[in-house]
């Protein structure tokens, strides 16, 4: 006789998102793996008497949403302060900041420490996160002039959403100009020598970044609200790209517990692989909960802050952007990483930023079985989407940047006719590339992904509703080596499902309206409205 189910859900529209997408009413989950799905009868079969049972409605679930790339904290952090993402104009930021100036008015420097709200940064930093003046009229950045109200003595920093420019008032300026390198300060055009205008990018946000860094009971606050927070969005997966946090810790502390409602891949920055090949540690070595993932670096900036490296000139500017990381020395990373037995990933938003890092896995043996990545991937011409796709190269790609594609938005405003080539989704797809789907926590939320995938401007952006699903399924599942276990509903796989309230494929251009009804990991349920 079978043994009984834990979990039956029944009554619902299940894509299995494989190949082909087919489509069942009802599943049954045992000790976290999914035991067997088919229709609502041959599934009572498997209900006994402590069997959990979720009736759906006509609900639609899919496999869970793996985010391949986040930043978790960060998302944490615009939670406990100031979200600047909600800000409209430059001047509904300044007042956001100015309530959380209000708000944490009294709290001693240096952090003392003590109220959850403070997340054990510098409780005297006024500090606010995603903020993305191309949105707003005028579209330019928050100075010190604008933010110089806001503190009085205390020091105030707005992170831009992209994490590459950071706008501070004139104390912080102060406090940390002498560790920031000039060519990463913008100053104003005064022909005696410009003044700084508040506005830091690259090099010069990493001391503010420094400053402000949580200590680990404050990292658990940061997590814990994240986790919520993308719970509540149907993720059941992160790939989380972390550099000198206490983040990798806290997970394994809530994993220990209980606690962790999340799958966890920890992509640790450059700094940490001397640490990583002394210890021992590989690529997916971990459990089943938290796991090493690849070896990241940057190698350019970003659209928002001009720094992301171009063949050609900025159509707003005369700068081909920068290297964060310059192409002999990635060479060096990817090498090495790759030696020891780990995955690599380089962020890379410019087309010339992205030929280095083809050039760099070229050199290598066998890329496709390393599964080594791109981030990001923004402007690519059709020689790097070729290379891309004949070497086996993960494209990890945010299809919420799609925001940013239309006429008169950001892309338009630094690429002028190159816009309609960047996040060339269906040009990867159509090459056969193997296409994984990430927030970059701008904001972490998959159905708003899929809606710009969907509904982006140009055809070559485009994608279909389900290939745009399985990008942020089992395209990301197989850029974390999960894809024998997650990233489709199928026997034998884990029980991690997305239930939502609606079907994107009948309302396409209006998946982002979608609301998520469960959320399950492990066959756990770990959000729900039902």
């Amino acid at each position: 006789m079978t043994d009984a189910a834990d979990l039956v859900v029944t009554d619902g529209e299940l894509h299995t998102l494989g190949e082909p997408d087919e489509t069942h009413a009802a599943l049954a989950v045992r000790d976290g793996e999914i035991l067997r799905v088919g229709n609502d009868y041959d599934i009572e079969f498997l209900v006994g008497p402590e069997t959990t049972r979720i009736d759906l409605d006509g609900r639609v679930v899919l496999p869970g949403f793996v985010d391949a790339h986040t930043h978790l904290t960060n998302t944490g952090r615009s939670l406990v302060h100031a979200d600047l993402s909600a800000a409209d104009t430059a001047g509904e930021a300044v007042e956001l900041l100015a309530d959380r100036a209000a708000e944490t008015a009294g709290r001693s420097a240096g952090g003392d420490a003590a109220g959850a709200d403070d997340t054990g940064d510098h409780a005297e930093y006024v500090l606010g996160f995603g903020y993305d003046e191309s949105s707003w009229p005028g579209g330019e950045y928050l100075t010190a002039a604008d933010l110089d109200p806001v503190g009085g003595d205390r020091p105030v920093i707005a992170f831009r959403e992209d994490m590459h420019v950071a706008s501070v008032d004139s104390v912080t300026l102060e406090r940390h100009r002498d560790a920031m390198p000039d060519d990463d300060v913008q100053t104003t055009d005064d022909a005696d020598g410009g003044e700084p205008t508040g506005v830091v990018v690259e090099e010069a946000v990493d001391p503010l970044y420094d400053a402000v860094e949580p200590d680990r009971a404050a990292t658990r606050e940061l997590v814990e609200a994240a986790q919520a927070a993308a719970t509540r969005r149907g993720v059941t997966g992160v790939h989380d790209m972390v550099r000198r946090s206490h983040a990798p810790a806290v997970y394994r502390t809530l994993n220990a517990a209980g606690e962790l409602d999340l799958r966890v891949r920890l992509n640790y920055w450059t700094d940490h692989l001397d640490a990583l090949i002394e210890t021992g540690a590989r690529t997916n070595h971990g459990s089943g909960l938290v796991q090493m993932g690849a070896i990241k670096t940057y190698t350019d900036g970003s659209f928002g802050g001009r720094t992301a490296k171009l063949s050609e000139p900025y159509t707003d500017g005369n700068g081909t952007g920068q290297w964060v990381v310059d192409p002999e020395e990635l060479r060096e990373y990817v090498a090495r990483a790759d030696d020891h037995g780990f995955q690599f990933t380089a962020h890379a938003i410019g087309d010339e930023a992205i030929r280095a890092v083809v050039d760099a896995y070229e050199d290598l043996t066998d890329p496709e079985t390393a599964r080594h990545r791109i981030e990001h991937v923004e402007l690519a011409d059709d020689d790097l989407l070729d290379r891309i796709a004949n070497n086996g190269i993960v494209a990890s790609m945010q299809p919420n940047f799609l925001k940013w594609a239309g006429e008169d938005g950001l892309y338009d405003a630094r690429l002028g006719d190159r816009r309609g080539e960047t996040n060339r989704l269906a040009a990867h797809h159509e090459r056969g590339t193997h296409l994984a789907f990430g927030s970059d926590c701008m904001p972490l939320d998959p159905l708003l992904g899929v809606h710009h995938a969907v509904n982006a401007p140009e055809p070559a952006q485009r994608l279909g509703v389900t290939d745009a699903l399985r990008a942020y399924t089992s395209g990301a599942a197989y850029a974390g080596f999960d894809d024998h276990r997650l990233g489709t509903i199928e026997p034998g796989n884990c029980a991690d499902l997305t239930v939502l309230d609606a079907s994107p494929w009948e309302q396409p251009d209006a998946i982002r309206e979608i609301d998520v009804a469960a959320t399950v990991v492990g066959g756990r349920v770990v959000y729900e409205d039902l």
